[in-house]
């Protein structure tokens, strides 16, 4: 019998999938730009990823006039013109392209079954975020720090991680990716910084800021020249013996800290707020241009034509920013996140429970020994979905406790 006292939100969430049309998003009520703090009051002074597009529509609706203006002009120019997109089988060739742009697009990484599982768990983490209803008449609470109908499935997560869910877990060394992550650090002593990733809802009407994810320490420590040499770079040194500056900047552009592979749940369009990317920025040490001052190439700069199942291998130092959802579909990007081989255990997160750990390769077990819990010791968040950072907080204590 069907349920009659369900609200128009629960009965959303539950039909709700990260592929293809859905009635989740485009909230009305909810203003452009608006984002809240810690415990969820509007207009907090630090903004934090809520970085205010001055160039959005001004009402979030769908077929409202500026969105429909918005709307003609992506189905124009946005997209890379030309982008690359590789095979598994071209390794080589995706470290090449990954080396020189600071990112690459790889096709048919999962197959049918791994896909379905990651969307599957991609809802079912949507649906605990969403639960909670939102202040006044919106349907939704904003994420802390956040533009509307943006998540982040890290730091939505307590423990600022996924890797307590089995969706994410399982995909760490997938055989269609480890060559190619293998290829990029010049090694398999790689270890797995964390698991995450973005999504947008229908009615993200803002562009996200142009951001890197995290600083280069700019530090050549011998393991970090050590991998830097088994990637091709050649050692030159200047009069007075040291390493020459032009060989020490090339050493820390082919040796970033950290590679994440961001997996496409949905074929990214014009439309649905493809990730953008601006190519050869993960040698910039400068600041990226405010929303007022980027130009408008590089709003369009988008992984138009990525297919649900293929991935984004990102140098984290890469400028990227997420674009505006004007259609029907939620864009969900699931990550796991890799840290360079020439990286000490210093900053790891036990985030990934001993149970889970069990369940996986001995070479993925390798991969993920410094962000393993102990036995019987669960990790602290994990499984504690939230959009509002005290709210998190709060109920991480009370897990502890």
């Amino acid at each position: 019998m069907r349920d009659t006292n369900r609200t128009p939100l629960q009965s959303e969430l539950e039909e709700m999938q990260v592929y293809g049309e859905t009635r989740v998003g485009w909230d009305e009520n909810t203003p452009p730009n608006e984002t809240v703090d810690a415990d969820g009051n509007l207009l907090p002074e630090n903004r934090g990823f809520g970085v205010s597009d001055p160039n959005s529509p001004k009402c979030r609706i769908y077929d409202d006039p500026e969105v429909e203006a918005l709307r003609a002009r992506l189905r124009q120019r946005n997209g890379i013109r030309g982008l690359e997109i590789c095979e598994p089988t071209e390794v080589k060739k995706a470290a090449r392209i990954f080396r020189r742009d600071g990112f690459v697009v790889v096709k048919d990484l999962l197959n049918a079954e791994q896909l379905a599982r990651w969307r599957e768990g991609c809802a079912e983490a949507l649906r605990e975020i969403l639960s909670i209803p939102g202040q006044g008449n919106r349907k939704y609470v904003t994420e802390t720090g956040r533009l509307p109908h943006r998540y982040s499935y890290g730091t939505s997560s307590a423990s600022r991680q996924m890797l307590h869910h089995p969706a994410w877990a399982s995909m760490i060394g997938l055989p269609t990716t480890t060559p190619i992550v293998t290829e990029i650090f010049g090694s398999s002593d790689y270890r797995v910084w964390g698991s995450g990733g973005d999504l947008c809802l229908p009615g993200a009407i803002e562009y996200q800021h142009l951001h890197p994810d995290g600083r280069d320490p700019q530090h050549l420590s011998e393991a970090r020249i050590e991998q830097a040499k088994r990637v091709g770079v050649e050692l030159h040194k200047d009069d007075s013996g040291n390493l020459s500056v032009p060989t020490q900047k090339l050493i820390m552009e082919m040796t970033p800290p950290t590679v994440t592979i961001n997996f496409v749940m949905c074929d990214l369009t014009w439309e649905n707020g493809p990730i953008r990317q601006i190519p050869g920025t993960h040698t910039m040490q400068q600041a990226p241009p405010s929303p007022a001052d980027e130009p408008e190439w590089m709003r369009h700069s988008t992984l138009v034509g990525a297919t649900a199942g293929s991935g984004v291998f990102r140098d984290n130092r890469a400028w990227h920013g997420a674009t505006p959802n004007l259609s029907k579909e939620i864009r969900a990007l699931p990550n796991v996140e890799y840290a360079a081989p020439w990286r000490t255990p210093q900053g790891f997160t036990k985030s990934m429970p001993h149970e889970i750990w069990e369940t996986l390769t001995p070479y993925t077990q390798k991969l993920c020994k410094w962000i393993k819990a102990d036995p019987g010791v669960w990790p602290t968040g994990a499984g504690i979905m939230h959009p509002l950072a005290n709210k998190r907080a709060e109920a991480a204590k009370a897990q502890n406790s």
